[in-house]
């Protein structure tokens, strides 16, 4: 029994308001340099896919690279973190991200810097699933919500600098694009030096193995999907037998990658976690969320520089609301889920103003008032800063300590996954719908496609004369207002989760998880005749 109780004691820490402040402040850190260096590319990119002479395929996959990486790594980094030490896999991986950051500022074409983007997409996939965990392991589920709502503020300040300071860069001559890349880095090493001073949790490690077969599986079959979404429509067609053969095979590595996890003794995504009612749900609302939040927001950036001519620094003002939004929704309603325990009617709330909130920026066009754009923005960061944490939180809720790595790294995982898909499927539309719409403008003013100057490349519209101009802001802009509309089924689909969600209030500490945690090691050690644990020191 004394064997079993002690990682579990190790998992439950006593600590006050103020040693959590301090034990987050390099945590919080660390996300705020991943989000920013992230962001800091979104309005840039148009500009860097221009000079570096790439496409609208580029631009997708310099997004969905990232993103791939993220959900590939984030259960391995979850997995990890119910085996070893937090502290160090969370700055290793904020190191990882450091060097990715570095390498892509140093990118001589769309292909090396896709390639450096997946490197930054390891380690923020060890930032996404590492936050949570420790997170969950110093907090009571019912407190989390207000912690969660910190971690919220953090994502929103990044994600409101990210783009306007990458705009400040992009337009500042003697700067250089580049240097998005590289203004993380110092945010990274003081990050590193707060967290060697101020998280210290207890070292738990068990004997298991990290399930790489699972892992190489789904990175397969998701990356092959993937892949052919990009393709389809363009290097062959939709119904064709290139489509036949990769969607065959991605069901085939899905197929293999399941029977891969039903049998192995430590899964990577563990299917046990699925009889869970309450995981599967919050699972389909995840992967719906992560398909609208990065799927149509990752395009805003192109919207307002091609559609509406706008500079980088003022394409970040300009999705300011949609921010704020995010911003006050993720900080009031953390704090009032700690004071009431009950989360399901945000979830509610929050799907159903994402749904709203897409399907009226799906009438969006290059002409459509800012003002009425801003309200429709602003109505998607209320939904996303009321769904993305208390999701995870719901999760969490419903799991033992020993499983909290793994269940927190599920959802992150499949928020990715949609987010991938999102910017895979949602970047084809916009390429194919604004291949017709300018073939159709241009047609009507009898000159022929060739003649908007892209080439395949994303235009400069400010170098086009004014009838093409308009012809190419047309049509970007109305190319942005279809894969909004095409979202919005995906909000929905999140809405009708989250009604099935059957709410537990939170728990005000991890005594009744830690209790099921005791009695289930101590079923397993004396099944097995021998420790299955062993608990090591602080970090």
């Amino acid at each position: 029994m004394t064997q079993a109780t002690a990682p579990t004691r190790a998992t439950a820490v006593d600590m006050s308001h103020r040693q959590i402040l301090e034990a987050l402040s390099g945590l919080l850190l660390g996300m705020f340099v991943a989000i920013l260096s992230s962001t800091v590319v979104s309005n840039a990119l148009p500009r860097i896919i221009t000079e570096l002479h790439g496409g609208q395929s580029a631009y997708t996959w310099v997004v969905t690279s990232t993103l791939l990486a993220t959900t590939a790594t984030t259960p391995i980094w979850g997995k990890l973190a119910d085996l070893t030490s937090k502290k160090i896999l969370v700055q290793l991986a904020l190191t990882i991200f450091v060097l990715g950051s570095v390498l892509a500022g140093l990118s001589q074409s769309t292909g090396q810097l896709i390639a450096c983007r997946v490197l930054q997409g390891v380690g923020a996939g060890g930032l996404t699933a590492l936050a949570q965990v420790i997170m969950a392991t110093m907090i009571a589920p019912r407190e989390r919500g207000r912690y969660s709502g910190y971690l919220g503020a953090v994502m929103a300040v990044g994600t409101i600098g990210g783009p306007l300071i990458g705009g400040v860069i992009v337009d500042t001559d003697w700067l250089g694009w580049r240097w998005c890349f590289y203004v993380g880095v110092p945010f990274a090493v003081l990050a590193l030096v707060v967290l060697q001073k101020t998280l210290h949790l207890p070292v738990v490690r068990r004997e298991a193995k990290i399930d790489w077969w699972g892992a190489t599986l789904i990175t397969a079959a998701v990356s092959l999907l993937l892949i052919w979404v990009t393709l389809a429509g363009d290097k062959y067609d939709w119904v064709s037998w290139q489509s036949a053969v990769m969607v065959a095979g991605a069901v085939l590595l899905g197929a293999l990658a399941l029977r891969v996890e039903n049998r192995a003794a430590e899964p990577m995504i563990p299917p046990r976690l699925f009889r869970n009612r309450t995981i599967t749900l919050a699972v389909i609302a995840s992967i719906a969320v992560g398909v609208g939040m990065f799927g149509a927001s990752v395009f805003l950036g192109q919207y307002f520089q091609i559609s509406r001519g706008e500079s980088p620094t003022m394409s970040g003002l300009m999705t300011l609301p949609m921010i704020l939004g995010l911003l006050v929704a993720s900080t009031v309603v953390g704090r009032i889920i700690t004071n009431t325990g009950r989360w399901k009617r945000y979830l509610v709330t929050g799907s159903a103003l994402l749904t709203a909130g897409f399907a009226l920026m799906g009438t969006m066009r290059a002409d459509t008032p800012y003002w009425r754009l801003a309200v429709f923005m602003a109505l998607i960061g209320l939904g996303l800063g009321m769904t993305m944490q208390n999701l995870v939180l719901a999760v969490q809720n419903t799991v033992g300590p020993h499983e909290l790595g793994a269940a927190s790294s599920v959802v992150a995982f499949f928020r990715s996954l949609g987010g991938a898909i999102g910017v895979s499927a949602l970047g084809a539309i916009l390429g194919h719908k604004v291949k017709d719409y300018l073939a159709e403008g241009l047609a009507g003013l009898g000159i022929p496609a060739s003649s908007s100057g892209s080439g395949g490349t994303l235009p400069n519209v400010h170098t086009l004369p004014a009838p093409i101009r308009a012809v190419v802001e047309a049509a970007y802009g109305h190319g942005a207002g279809d894969i909004f509309l095409a979202a919005a089924p995906f909000g929905l689909i999140a809405l009708l989760a989250v009604v099935f969600i059957k709410e537990v209030p939170l728990r005000r500490n991890n005594g009744d998880a830690i209790s099921a945690e005791v009695e289930r090691e101590s079923t397993v050690a004396a099944g097995a005749g021998a420790p299955v644990v062993r608990t090591g020191g602080r970090d």
